[in-house]
């Protein structure tokens, strides 16, 4: 028998691959990225927004044009927007990705230098608002062929700093692309960290300009089709049992619903949990849209701008239930609230940092399988709230909606409108599908106090981060976000003068892509909100509104003679001005069934005590100066510190 021969050596059959810049290979994996949640998939970047400059034109800039016009056909296709302002630019797609409920987002590229440190505040605002947006700034050479480049910004101690390095604090995730192949792994964290529901917010792959033209041989695995499972984790059992526990012994529970129950949908869950337990539920102005205004358990906002039904419930509460919350100062009215010496609290929320805040019993979870395990874990034991508490806070509610009514009231139809008969109007014209936006200003505390909200996504006031200017790009990227066959829902940014001025921009954006956005403009000449801030803390409301300088050197001259409705028309709007009740509730009417962009102006009358808003119903901790020599200021600081004085820790 002959020898058995060797084994021929089996060949290598190196992984296919493909050459592709840095630029090209990234904007080519985003746009086979995907979330699924509960059986429902999308893509994970479905566009890109931008501004050009010499660090992005010929990486980025030149990779989105083959991307957008290549031979891949339309599901690869990265879609491009095209914006005015970065920090613009970020607010649309903040706004885009909470209108999608999280599990889409857009990315934003820039130019080194002012482009980029233009990012930082809509970067803050994202992730201060747990909302996913991908940043992708130029940086200067990472091969340094000459030192500095234009826009660079020279560090003496540190060779490998740039002005990208502003964007670590406010981001979520932060990583610099010195190599292309450096890019697999990167490309990796920042999908995970923008799909992860505990740990989203802003994510910055900051870009060196020659890294982005660079070339390289990418494995084709790199491009396969990824999906991102978006979980739902369960509580673990102990904080189940030890949450229930505490439901049961509660005689007066509270919830207070934040921004966690939309990101979750859990919308019907706690409607259930509700109808079962008959426990009233307050809510931040995330929250706000958690349950109808009409639903018997729904008690409207809580803290410095809540209702007075809110807020005296929180403060008889022996069980605070947070649930997907932060408890901001706005919310615990800078520690104030919560008043009730027994008072313990509960907190469900998908990240253990915020559920232990306030010294809470945690509950680790996603807010929708909190809540149905607590509903199961509570049903058969038969716990519901003492039906004397029930009637309690549900005639509180009758009382608080007859307060809404008269601010809203509008006995004149000749007369100048006040801000909140400007919202009644706006109330009495919307249905659910109806979506309202605003930031800042005096509107969100009148918003949280006043608002019906309809529907789950009609209230859209961004105040975690309050910033102004953020109301017309989001209601852009939320325009975007209800897809083509879905734009007849009507999307109103609501902005002040202050605000306005801030950044119109986006104006030109909402006009080019002809998108039916309805700008409503309140011009009341300064910064009515700090106005009235400055006046309760001692300011005398220095430098709040927008006058000539009078003789002494002030701003109490007549109102400076800005046309904010002829600026808005000059950028594309058709505007439609209202001098009266009578011509602002035809304007309202006419901008909804507007098929194109458009702008609504009113001049607001100064409220008095019958047509304004109700007061604060809880307090907030501006500090006042400790040593003045100005009346007003010595009078506020009498105030504070009688305010500060019931502030407690909750240990």
């Amino acid at each position: 028998m002959s020898p058995k021969s060797p084994a021929s050596p089996k060949k290598h059959h190196p992984a296919p691959t493909r050459r592709l810049t840095t630029a090209q290979a990234l904007v080519a994996f985003l746009a086979r990225q995907y979330t699924e949640r509960d059986g429902r998939r999308q893509r994970l970047i479905s566009a890109t927004w931008g501004i050009f400059g010499h660090g992005n034109v010929a990486g980025i800039g030149q990779a989105l044009v083959e991307a957008g016009h290549g031979g891949n056909g339309t599901a690869h296709r990265m879609p491009y927007l095209q914006g005015r302002n970065e920090q613009a630019m970020v607010h649309a797609a903040v706004g885009y990705a909470r209108q999608s409920g999280r599990l889409s987002a857009h990315a934003v590229t820039t130019s080194i230098g002012p482009g980029a440190t233009n990012l930082v505040t809509g970067a803050a605002l994202a992730t201060i608002n747990r909302l996913p947006v991908l940043l992708l700034p130029g940086d200067t050479f990472a091969t340094r062929p000459a030192d500095p480049v234009l826009q660079q910004l020279e560090v003496p101690y540190a060779g490998d700093v740039s002005v990208n390095d502003c964007l670590r604090p406010v981001s979520r995730h932060f990583d610099r692309i010195t190599r292309p192949e450096a890019l697999i792994p990167a490309a990796l964290q920042a999908m995970r960290v923008l799909a992860d529901p505990a740990e989203t917010g802003a994510v910055t792959l900051a870009l060196p300009q020659d890294v982005q033209a660079e070339a390289y041989d990418w494995p084709e695995e790199f491009f396969a089709e990824r999906d991102w499972h978006v979980r739902r984790p369960a509580p673990d059992t102990h904080e189940l049992e030890t949450a229930v526990r505490a439901i049961r012994s509660a005689r007066r529970p509270l919830i207070v619903a934040g921004g966690g129950v939309r990101h979750s949908a859990a919308e019907e869950t706690l409607a259930a949990f509700t109808a079962a337990t008959r426990i009233p539920v307050a809510s931040t102005q995330a929250g706000k849209g958690a349950l109808r205004h009409d639903h018997p358990a729904d008690v409207g906002g809580i803290g410095h701008t809540g209702t007075a039904t809110a807020d005296e419930l929180a403060r008889a509460a022996d069980l605070v239930i947070g649930i997907g919350t932060r408890f901001s100062d706005f919310t615990t009215a800078s520690g104030t609230l919560f008043s009730n010496p027994a008072v313990r609290f509960l907190h469900l929320n998908i990240t253990a940092f915020d559920a232990h805040k306030l010294a809470a019993l945690p509950l680790v979870a996603d807010a929708r399988a909190g809540l149905e395990a607590l509903t199961t874990a509570l049903a058969g034991r038969g716990y519901r709230v003492d039906p004397a508490y029930e009637t309690e806070y549900t005639g509180a509610k009758e009382a608080w909606e007859e307060r809404v009514e008269a601010s809203f009231a509008t006995p004149d139809p000749t007369a100048r409108p006040t801000q909140t008969q400007v919202l009644g109007l706006l109330d009495d014209l919307v249905t659910e599908e109806d979506i309202l936006i605003n930031a800042a200003g005096s509107l969100p505390g009148d918003l949280h106090k006043l608002w019906r909200t309809r529907s789950r996504d009609q209230y859209h006031v961004e105040y975690g981060y309050s910033c102004m200017g953020y109301e017309i790009p989001a209601a852009i990227g939320v325009l975007l976000a209800t897809g083509p066959g879905q734009r007849t829902r009507p999307v109103w940014a609501l902005v002040g003068d202050g605000t306005y001025l801030m950044n119109p921009t986006e104006i030109v954006t909402a006009v080019q892509e002809n998108l039916p956005l309805k700008l409503l403009i309140l011009q009341n000449h300064g910064y009515a909100s700090i106005g009235g801030l400055s006046e309760s803390v001692g300011a005398e409301r220095f430098g709040t509104a927008y006058r000539h300088r009078d003789v002494d050197g002030g701003f109490t001259g007549p109102p400076l003679p800005v046309d904010l409705a002829a600026n808005a028309a000059s950028l594309g709007l058709r505007v439609l001005r209202a001098a009266t009740v009578d011509d602002l509730r035809k304007a309202l009417s006419e901008a909804r069934d507007a098929q194109g962009p458009t702008c609504v102006y009113v001049e607001t009358e100064t409220p008095d005590t019958v047509s304004g808003p109700p007061p604060a119903q809880a307090w907030w901790d501006v500090p006042v100066a400790e040593t003045a020599s100005r009346p007003a200021a010595v009078k506020a600081r009498e105030e504070y510190d009688r305010r500060v004085a019931a502030r407690r820790r909750h240990l």
